[in-house]
């Protein structure tokens, strides 16, 4: 129940969410020379080092679905807006803290603010993933096929996530600061417990049950299954997806419960 009165208390104040989430965007890219190539640059520049390292120096061009460069590229522009988006919600509540204080909007906003804003970001690099897909389409190296309409939704999905992890971790690093240290620890080694860099279907048996347990796992797998072929041991995890799709709404059903609890604590606080 609090959650549908939360969402209905944050749609009714939707114009000054978008408000935040332009004022976000234009303060990141305002004194950056290059601006909005930044959100592309550095996702292609570590594809372009990973594809190097696995293709040309460990010869493991086969460590993913074929063109590998187009899989890292899906890949790692996905990952971007996750740990971009876990860092920055992490510390929603204390880089806004006299906002947090003084304004009676409902605070699940400004950890909101960062998801959309993160998001659009994500959403104004596909042009990139799009010509990269135009020119492997054209040397006949992609598979295209209908399961790109799952593309979209796996963004839907991605965006529940990240906000039920940012509300979850929002007022639990409000209070305990360490956790921002505890959190960029936890990311790099989340990198590699994530497929961005290989395909699920490497990880040996058992353990890849337990990759399930990461959003990402089944997410990527979406977003992937449209752009390769799914012949034998390539074919769509949908066991993945399905895990995917059920920890997405579990974590926003408990960071909306958290958050709820320790919102007096937080104010208290800040």
């Amino acid at each position: 129940m609090r959650l549908i009165s939360r969402t209905q208390a944050i749609a009714a104040k939707r114009s000054v969410l978008w408000t935040l989430i332009v004022r976000d965007l234009r303060v990141r890219y305002s004194r950056s020379v290059l601006g909005y190539v930044w959100t592309v640059l550095d996702p292609l520049l570590m594809s372009l080092i990973y594809f190097l390292v696995f293709v040309y120096i460990f010869k493991r061009g086969d460590i993913g679905h074929k063109p590998y460069f187009l899989f890292l590229v899906i890949g790692l522009l996905s990952w971007q807006w996750f740990s971009g988006c876990l860092t920055d919600t992490s510390r929603a509540l204390i880089q806004e803290a006299k906002l947090v204080r003084s304004t009676n909007l409902p605070r699940e906003i400004w950890v909101l603010r960062v998801v959309f804003s993160k998001g659009i970001e994500y959403l104004l690099s596909l042009p990139v993933l799009l010509a990269f897909t135009a020119i492997y389409f054209v040397k006949h190296d992609t598979h295209l096929n209908w399961w790109l309409l799952m593309f979209p939704f796996a963004i839907v999905v991605q965006a529940v996530a990240l906000t039920g992890l940012g509300l979850l971790l929002a007022p639990v690093t409000a209070l305990v600061t360490d956790m921002q240290r505890v959190i960029r620890i936890f990311m790099r080694m989340l990198f590699y417990a994530t497929p961005v860099i290989y395909a699920s279907h490497v990880v040996p048996k058992p353990y890849d049950k337990v990759t399930w347990l990461n959003p990402m796992t089944g997410i990527l797998e979406m977003m992937r299954a449209g752009f390769f072929s799914h012949e034998g041991k390539q074919a769509i995890s949908w066991g993945a997806i399905i895990a995917s799709l059920f920890v997405s709404v579990v974590l926003l059903f408990i960071g909306n419960t958290v958050f709820g609890r320790l919102e007096r604590a937080v104010l208290k606080e800040i």
